[in-house]
């Protein structure tokens, strides 16, 4: 039987980590078996992914950014040649290369079917200093004329789903919940022989984050609650794994008491160090990041956003605190730091929750039957 020409599009994507790359890498080698796979993506600095038997088509990047966001050279003529050849197309981002290959798709009438990472709109302003309605307008305006040329929108969530309706996105929705690969993904052996690996003294207490460092993270409230708690707990480290905006790298460097070993491709050895996981953001659709921690055995600390709202039960697998509020996040901090037993039966619980609800094969076998149908 002959496999169906599946394109994948995307203006995020390997070597450069977020959760789109994230969720790009574990999807595609689990249906490539299934569907013969082309990707069309940036090509970030840093040596060109390969995904045995999946063809990888990079675009140069310009040395344009927008906020921690980078942009291909819009190559329509180019990306209509590609899309041509495959059968169905399946978009993650509506930057260049996906605004390129919807519109190209829709002239060819081959089926577009996007999944929907991030509220765009939402996103947008919170990563700019200025002209932040401007953008939120235009970008709205750009989601519903885009996704409303899709035959159907894959989102995480049913608040996703509302959002889209609200702005008048008529597109048939289908809820598709990312997950987390809890093999993979799993409880150290041995915390201190894992805060060894990475030269973190066991006796510190890790208090750490993972992800895209970006306006919108709020990485500056988690940061300033630190400070706070290190100057009667000199023994406590804060660790930030990601890579993004500057100005933010700088209010972290070589500040004392503070790891940030930047982007790296296995993240599993660094969740393991840490004993509690802190998710500051002020907008998040999912957070697969904060699923990871999870699924590693460890408390999280959140705000209450996105899908998170969900999967995190208050003092069950972790904890809420308000958007912003240093306070807060402080004493929940304080909190878990000085009661070991409560942080090791949150993230126990932590564990539990995303073994029975978020695994990868449950998203695989959503995806595939979506992707089947057309």
């Amino acid at each position: 039987m002959t496999k169906k020409k599946l394109l994948i599009t995307s203006d995020a994507f390997l070597p450069h980590w977020d959760g789109v790359a994230r969720f790009l890498s574990e999807i595609i080698p689990r249906i490539k078996e299934d569907f013969d796979i082309t990707v069309i993506a940036p090509k970030f600095e840093g040596n060109k992914p390969e995904i045995e038997g999946v063809k990888i088509i990079q675009m140069p990047l310009l040395k344009i950014q927008f906020a921690d966001t980078y942009f291909s050279r819009f190559q329509f003529k180019r990306i209509k040649r590609i899309v041509a050849r495959h059968d169905i197309v399946f978009c993650q981002t509506i930057g260049t290369i996906g605004i390129a290959a919807i519109r190209a798709a829709r002239k060819l009438r081959k089926p577009i079917i996007s999944y929907m990472h991030i509220i765009e709109w939402e996103l947008a302003p919170k990563s700019l200093k200025r002209f932040r309605w401007i953008s939120r307008i235009f970008t709205r305006w750009l989601a519903k004329k885009l996704y409303n040329k899709c035959k159907l929108m894959l989102v995480p969530s049913t608040e996703v789903a509302d959002e889209l309706s609200m702005i008048g996105v008529k597109t048939m929705k289908s809820v598709v919940h990312l997950g987390t690969d809890t093999h993979k993904f799993m409880p150290p052996a041995d915390k201190a022989a894992a805060k060894n690996k990475l030269g973190i003294d066991p006796k510190n207490i890790v208090i750490g984050y993972c992800g895209r460092i970006s306006r919108e993270k709020d990485l500056v409230t988690l940061y300033r609650a630190f400070t706070q708690l290190r100057k009667d707990n000199s023994d406590i480290i804060l660790m930030i794994v990601g890579s993004g905006i500057t100005e933010h790298s700088v209010l972290f460097k070589d500040k004392r008491g503070v790891i940030m070993p930047g982007s790296v491709n296995d993240v599993v050895p660094y969740l393991q160090a840490m004993d509690i996981f802190v998710l500051p953001s002020l907008i998040e659709t999912t957070s697969l990041a904060t699923m990871e921690a999870m699924s590693c055995g460890l408390p999280v600390l959140s705000t209450r956003v996105g899908l998170a709202k969900e999967y995190i039960k208050h003092k069950t697998n972790g904890m809420f605190f308000p958007k912003r509020n240093i306070y807060i996040l402080r004493k929940k901090i304080e909190q878990l730091i000085n009661d070991k037993e409560l942080r090791l039966r949150l993230g126990k619980n932590a564990r539990k929750t995303i073994e029975e609800k978020f695994s990868w094969e449950r998203t695989v076998k959503e995806i595939k039957r979506v992707l089947g149908a057309f």
